[in-house]
């Protein structure tokens, strides 16, 4: 038997060698592996004596070659197939263990040039897992250093790696050079100004396999973005967050801490976001995290319980202190200080999740406008793509449409409820009161049906409060309604054709309105 080694992960190289030589395998590698071979104590021949020709173009071309390809793809069952590769002197190759250049640790570099990049695309690699993959039936192909052990033991047990493992190893392999063809053609079309190219692959890497989806009898997976590394990756995500405590996250607790994440995000100061069904419950600005915590938990504290929990500081002993108190899901945050991690690991299953990242604007908006990280929905036979609904501050413009201008407070507190609302189920409206949620109404068929669960939600606390809506309002009723609970400032898209009801009525009870041409539906 004879195999072909050339990789650029050599994590496990040295036990594949190993365990090749033993079975008498006869090993071919390119000039890096082939040295990490006989470094490990490996005999082993270079690749170019396969085809008596050396390596060329600083190593772009080294596999590229009939007598390569010719004893890879050969069918054993073929007669024709095995006359020829003795008439040109060719022999079979049994084995193809290869991994590519690593293009997509290469471009995650802030400072990666177009030149360096193009040297990480892989060429001969991909072709030799290409050619491996098709003929699975005679060849085994390995692309991933995590496959050799299982592989190898088969190997051992039965005396042969059946056709039901190599089928799945093609598979893997397949797989392989398609998301790697991805993150190429994600990079290359980054600058491009088309959102949209008219074929898309998403490249997407599994993280784990969950328990199930949004109901028990739902099968369910977590994948993160190819690229994305672990925790080392200075974006702050779900996917990339360090889980420090708590039992296994589930699907529905992974949508909420997403939630959770973006809403406490949103926000520079010290910020505290309680999710309850990924609508925030409690959300609350302070001078620091303790007193963002409890006015978030005082905007709702019936909802909060069972909750997950986004906060945008590291939390420290006090604020852990005052969740330790209450049942909640799942905290995420920037860190967790030792003294923290103490207090709250006495509760055996809260899910702790550290981003090791700052939770800000700046390091969000890096997230979301990183080349190819679209907002997806799926629909029966397809998905829907689109851009992230994101709105810097310095772009929001407004105007004042009433007679009476939102004092300085209330002007405070607009801006604050109009970040909030992006973050609830439309139709939404979000009560707000000396940057602290204090209503909130989600998910209603009708606008006015939300301003009245804000208002019921808000109580006695609706009085001062401003209000914020995701979309116009299309009757005046919703002002009325808001009028009536002591609302005195309302920010709003504006853009109904009954604007100018909205307006007379906002008047007539001496509301400040202003708004803002921007629109935040969120179904």
């Amino acid at each position: 038997m004879r195999a072909i080694i050339s990789v650029a992960n050599r994590e496990h190289l040295d036990e594949l060698g190993h365990a090749l030589a033993e079975r008498q395998v006869t090993i071919f590698a390119t000039g890096g592996t082939a040295a990490a071979l006989e470094s490990a104590g490996v005999a082993v021949q270079p690749v170019s004596s396969l085809i008596q020709f050396p390596e060329i173009l600083g190593g772009r071309v080294k596999t590229l070659h009939p007598h390569i390809y010719g004893g890879i793809l050969a069918r054993r069952s073929d007669p024709a197939h095995m006359r020829e590769l003795e008439a040109h002197g060719i022999g079979p190759i049994d084995l193809v263990a290869v991994n590519l250049y690593p293009f997509i640790e290469t471009v995650a570099r802030e400072d990666v040039s177009l030149e360096e990049a193009q040297e990480q695309i892989d060429i001969g690699g991909v072709a030799l897992i290409r050619a491996a993959a098709k003929n699975f039936q005679d060849v085994l192909v390995l692309v991933r250093p995590q496959d050799y052990e299982p592989v190898l033991q088969e190997w051992q047990e039965r005396g042969e790696v059946s056709q039901e493992t190599r089928r799945r190893l093609a598979a893997i392999a397949f797989q392989y050079t398609a998301s790697y063809d991805t993150a190429i053609a994600e990079y290359l079309r980054s600058q491009d100004t088309d959102y949209f190219p008219e074929e898309l692959t998403l490249p997407l890497q599994r993280i784990q396999t969950l328990r199930y989806g949004e109901n028990p009898h739902q099968r369910a997976a977590f994948y993160r973005w190819g690229g994305l590394s672990t925790v080392k990756d200075y974006r702050p995500a779900v996917a990339t967050a360090e889980v420090l405590h708590g039992k296994e996250l589930s699907f529905n607790n992974l949508l909420d801490l997403d939630a959770a994440l973006a809403a406490a995000g949103s926000f520079v100061a010290p910020t505290v976001a309680i999710i309850k069904h990924t609508n925030p419950c409690g959300l609350a600005c302070g001078d620091t995290l303790l007193e963002a915590y409890r006015k978030a938990h005082a905007g709702d504290p019936v909802s909060a319980y069972g909750g997950i929990i986004g906060c945008n500081r590291p939390v420290e002993a006090d604020v852990a202190q005052e969740i330790h108190q209450l049942f909640y899901e799942a905290v995420i945050a920037p860190d967790f200080t030792p003294e923290a991690l103490a207090i709250l690991r006495q509760k055996k299953n809260i899910r702790l999740l550290a981003t090791h990242a700052p939770i800000d604007p700046s390091t969000l908006n890096a997230q979301i406008f990183k080349s190819g990280r679209f907002d997806i929905r799926s629909v029966s036979g397809g998905l829907l793509l689109q851009t992230a609904d994101f709105i810097g501050e310095h772009e929001l413009e407004y105007r004042v449409v009433t007679e009476r201008k939102p004092t300085l407070e209330e002007m405070t507190d607009l801006m604050f409820a109009w970040k909030v609302v992006r973050h609830v189920k439309s139709n939404a409206i979000v009560l707000a009161h000396k940057l602290a949620v204090v209503g909130v109404g989600a998910g209603q068929m009708n606008r006015v049906t939300s301003v009245q669960l804000a208002v019921e939600k808000a109580g006695e606390r609706a009085r001062g409060a401003v209000l914020a809506s995701d979309a116009f309002f299309p009757f005046a009723d919703g002002v009325e309604a808001a009028a009536k609970a002591g609302v005195t400032a309302i920010i709003q898209p504006g853009g109904s054709i009954r604007d100018e009801d909205s307006i007379r009525v906002a008047n007539q009870h001496a509301i400040a309105m202003i708004f803002t041409g921007r629109r935040h539906f969120r179904h």
